[in-house]
């Protein structure tokens, strides 16, 4: 389910950034995970005092209405839901002379950190956008031979797993002990806090199923090194990178997150690359594969498809239509927009009807527990899927 969800996420996202306003009079508002709405409701009732003084009286009469308006929609949470929410109001209209506030909502499916208030002429979208466009997450350590953090990494959202503690260099030689038997002891203590760190993100990694894409170290000194020779971690888990940084706590995990950013693109672009020639080769060979709405939806519902690979800002929605004149009911896939057109007998072609076809893909995969991969523009095989092949396809587990 969270992938459809994160996909109807996605769509109302692009949805938002076609908005503009007139002026500075669309308000977004990001309420993070654990924060009290009696806070933020404060919060508003203050912004709204202030608003009152903003010269425009088109631009005050749209901000207060959407603070307002978003001040109502709040009553309805007794709580901020657990990932926080993301609202967003403003006038939408494009008539200058009527005003149409509306307010949409997104609750993220990962915990939102910022909490802030903006009014522009247009949505503030990146934190949202940063959490659920991100496709990959990673497992991220920051240690040294006192302490270490163990946190996972999905786009720029760090969620801590877990800190750990050794006493391994805190030992204090006592008399009589002798020097082999004193670093004997320190060797057993930074082994077993090796074990622990192995434990936690083994059992990080089986949580989720293996589909974390791959661990990033880093920290201070050479305790890294040692970890990584440890030989602690299980043999499904790759690390991807060792870095140096200078914290082992928040900041470090902060510090080797942009010290990693080009391994992390690497890797997702990789992925995709790797997908894409899977499907190709498949494709000319005449093998495992089919391509385009139709065939994929019937490879779907047939329980055939292994991976369904969409582009992610495909716009496609099957629309139907009656004819004013003739009655004629017709039914066509539309890229974009959808609207009257004429018929061959001279009436009017109206929209009686309207499915996002791509939704109807992902709801489908979602329910059988297909595998899905979304791919971007950004890179030659994407393109070349897109171009190619309409942004649609399978990788399928057998052929009928």
């Amino acid at each position: 389910m969270q992938m459809k969800n994160e996909y109807s996420i996605i769509r109302e996202i692009k949805r938002l950034k076609s908005i503009r306003g007139s002026g500075t009079e669309l308000v977004s508002v990001y309420i993070p995970a654990g924060y009290q709405i009696s806070e933020e409701v404060a919060r508003l009732r203050n912004e709204y005092s202030t608003s009152s003084n903003i010269k425009s009286k088109q631009t005050r009469t749209s901000v207060l209405g959407a603070i307002d308006k978003i001040l109502q929609y709040l009553k309805l949470y007794r709580e901020t839901p657990k990932n926080g929410i993301a609202i967003f109001c403003g006038n939408v209209s494009d008539n200058q002379a009527k005003t149409d506030i509306e307010l949409f909502s997104i609750e993220p499916p990962f915990p939102l950190k910022i909490n802030l208030y903006r009014c522009d002429n247009k949505f503030l979208l990146d934190p949202i956008e940063d959490i659920v466009e991100a496709r990959d997450m990673y497992a991220l350590l920051v240690m040294d031979g006192r302490e270490a953090t163990v946190a996972t990494l999905k786009g720029h959202h760090i969620q801590i797993i877990k800190r750990m503690n050794s006493m391994a260099h805190a030992k204090v030689r006592k008399g009589g002990q002798s020097a082999a038997r004193y670093e004997r002891g320190i060797e057993e203590s930074i082994n077993e806090f090796h074990s622990r760190i192995g434990e936690c993100i083994n059992a990080l990694f089986a949580a989720n199923d293996f589909k974390i894409k791959g661990l990033v170290v880093g920290g201070p000194g050479p305790a890294k090194e040692g970890f990584n020779k440890s030989n602690v971690l299980n043999y499904q888990i790759k690390t991807l990178g060792t870095y140096d940084t200078g914290y082992t706590d928040d900041y470090g995990l902060q510090e080797l997150m942009e010290k990693a950013e080009a391994l992390f693109k690497e890797q997702e672009a990789a992925q995709e690359r790797r997908v894409i020639e899977r499907f190709m080769q498949e494709i000319s060979r005449g093998g495992l594969a089919t391509y385009g709405y139709e065939n994929t939806k019937k490879a779907l519902e047939a329980g055939q498809v292994n991976k369904l690979i969409l582009n992610k800002d495909l716009d496609i929605f099957r629309v139907k239509y009656k004819c004013n004149s003739c009655g004629a009911l017709i039914e066509k896939f539309e890229i974009g927009d959808h609207r009257e057109a004429k018929h061959d007998c001279g009436g009017t072609l109206q929209v009686t009807g309207v499915e996002d076809a791509i939704e109807s893909l992902v709801d489908i995969a979602d329910k059988k527990g297909v595998e899905m991969t979304f791919v971007s523009n950004e890179s030659s095989y994407g393109k070349e899927f897109l171009m190619g092949f309409r942004g649609i396809g399978a990788i399928l587990k057998y052929k009928s």
